[in-house]
């Protein structure tokens, strides 16, 4: 009678574990590789918080956040190990390091995972990848109006450019250079900085000497604060038109308001310029939940993540599903309307802000929809 009660219990504890396994089954992992240490850690923080911003307020899916540091192999290794369940694996959620992302992509490939990020380096989606899908502008939008509203509407055309030596530094040197010279103004110095450099004078010296009218910087977050400082501290009071990373609170918060009067940077977004109710919503939310401000890589990482819970809702939760689901159909986020280009381009707008010299908080100053698209 004891063995039967025994048996009995035990087979409705198998079925319990059975029916719970079969719930787990359905639940699709979605891991979130970022840069959390090195030279990236502060873009990579606001990515990370982008994504888990999403996830936490969803929680339909499980997750888990892997360090990538700013080594390539460093983040093939963490994807490597965010792919050993590749049942439950539905994309992966990858850095914003260029290098790292380049390394990646014949594992997306080889797995048949969808790779998503908001790395601005072109060259991510001019290798023919169907797997990669880019939601923050990259510098074939970013670096035009970057250009034009150095030339257009600063009336600036001899640029002295300075950018990182970094995979992403060379591509937005490059289109830049090219956008420069297709609006008649030909940059009169350029150089490029290590990102280990912890002093600019030498750089900012010579370029002061080609006698340019604007300075034009596409570095990463640290090097940028670092450049406005000292070209600030030497008394060059240029304009000076930066990269994304200048429109990040932790980046402004390295520099007094007065250091950066007539300082500009080109962006996807800037949540705490406001502008909408929902943006603001955001901004008040994220920083209740993190206790700082957000930025364009948050709110893009945000965008991304929620365009993948919209599709996890509506049936594909990875593979090429997943990847299809993406290539064909439009997502409208806070920062803008994404749509895939056909190369895995989704992000297509950049904007302006510029600095008063009053305050850490910049405004809006130009906005360019569709610059990719438009051509």
């Amino acid at each position: 009678m004891k063995l039967r009660i025994f048996i009995t219990a035990f087979a409705a504890f198998l079925s319990l574990m059975l029916l719970q396994g079969d719930a787990l089954a359905e639940v699709p992992n979605f891991p979130v590789l970022v840069p959390l240490t090195g030279f990236l850690s502060l873009e990579g923080t606001s990515q990370r918080n982008g994504a888990v911003m999403a996830l936490d307020e969803d929680k339909s899916v499980a997750y888990g956040v892997f360090d990538t540091a700013t080594s390539p192999e460093v983040a093939v290794n963490a994807m490597e190990r965010a792919l050993r369940d590749r049942i439950h694996t539905g994309v992966i959620i990858g850095p914003i390091l260029g290098t790292q992302m380049l390394a990646m992509l014949p594992l997306a490939e080889e797995y048949q995972v969808p790779l998503v990020t908001i790395s601005g380096t072109a060259k991510l989606t001019e290798m023919g990848n169907p797997w990669i899908f880019r939601f923050f502008p990259g510098d074939a939008v970013t670096k035009v109006a970057h250009a034009r509203y150095a030339v257009e509407e600063l009336g600036r055309r001899r640029p002295a450019i300075l950018y990182q030596t970094t995979a992403y530094g060379q591509s937005g040197r490059g289109h830049l250079e090219t956008t420069f010279r297709s609006l008649g103004a030909v940059p009169v110095y350029q150089e490029g900085l290590d990102v280990s450099v912890r002093d600019v004078t030498a750089a900012l010296a010579k370029a002061m000497a080609a006698k340019p009218d604007v300075l034009v910087l596409h570095l990463h977050s640290g090097p940028t604060a670092l450049l406005v400082r000292q070209a600030r501290a030497q008394g060059i009071d240029l304009p000076i038109v930066a990269g994304s990373a200048m429109h990040q609170p932790t980046t402004a918060a390295l520099l007094e308001p007065s250091e950066l009067r007539d300082v500009c940077a080109e962006t996807g977004s800037s949540p705490i310029s406001g502008g909408s109710p929902e943006m603001e919503r955001f901004t008040a939310d994220y920083r209740e939940k993190f206790g700082s401000d957000p930025d364009a890589f948050a709110l893009a990482q945000y965008d991304a993540t929620r365009m993948l819970l919209v599709a996890r809702h509506t049936g594909p939760t990875g593979g090429a599903p997943l990847r299809d689901w993406l290539a064909s159909h439009e997502f409208r986020g806070l920062a803008m309307t994404y749509k895939s280009d056909g190369k895995g381009n989704m992000a297509h707008d950049a904007v302006i802000v510029c600095y008063d010299g009053s305050t850490r908080t910049p405004h809006i100053a130009m906005r360019y929809k569709g610059v990719d698209l438009a051509r």
